[in-house]
């Protein structure tokens, strides 16, 4: 129990990657893990599309093509949470000793989104576009294990909803089927130890402002 808190409390989203290569057998482990996710019926509907070598080297190209002809907003978010956003980019950016008001040095530092911060694999979850919420929830599930699984073997990982902007070059490059909703990227790889990004502990909410227990009687205070 104990190595298991450890181990999601010392979970990292890393922002620089050394370029040293996954050995496949760690990485068939963890993707032999995740497979035990539950999810609705059994229908495990967590499609992932790994990329690496050369074909990495594609999807950057792609992208960084796509990004200088054709800006868009990362990741939209409602108005009423992008509060969260400027929160943790003052966090993650000033960690990188890049100040609030520093637009073309935010600019930069966000553009490596789509070198996945020099990770020698990425990966592009799917989930068939003729499912809902609920199996949204199953591919989570997966996910969280999936990185969960890298962790434990040393591997070091980044949930990428950049990664969503611009979903036609990443299909044209990985050939993912149109039936296919790209729901986020995962890069990986081996955590660059001297980025003061990668040490990085952002702060979580109490559990109360997430969390509502209906029905416990209200016990007395001391």
């Amino acid at each position: 129990m104990f190595d298991f808190e450890n181990l999601v409390r010392n979970r990292r989203s890393i922002r620089r990657f050394l370029p040293t290569p996954i050995p496949h057998e760690l990485l068939s482990e963890a993707l032999a893990l995740a497979q035990f996710a539950p999810s609705n019926s059994n229908i495990q509907p967590w499609r992932l599309f790994l990329a690496e070598g050369d074909c990495i080297e594609r999807l950057r190209e792609a992208l960084r093509e796509e990004v200088q002809t054709n800006p868009r907003e990362l990741a939209p978010l409602p108005p009423s949470f992008r509060s969260y956003r400027r929160e943790l980019g003052a966090i993650v950016y000033g960690s990188m000793g890049i100040a609030r008001d520093d637009d073309a040095g935010r600019a930069q530092a966000s553009l490596r989104n789509y070198d996945f911060f020099g990770a020698p694999m990425v990966g592009i979850l799917c989930m068939h576009k003729e499912l809902g919420l609920t199996d949204a929830v199953g591919v989570g599930m997966y996910l969280q294990t999936l990185v969960l699984g890298l962790t434990a073997r040393g591997i070091g990982t980044c949930v990428q909803a950049a990664l969503t902007t611009y979903p036609e070059a990443i299909r044209r490059v990985l050939a993912i089927p149109e039936e296919q909703a790209i729901l986020c990227g995962l890069s990986l790889g081996y955590a660059d130890p001297d980025f003061p990004t990668n040490h990085l502990r952002v702060p979580k909410q109490p559990v109360e402002n997430n969390v509502s227990i209906q029905g416990r009687p209200v016990l007395p205070a001391h």
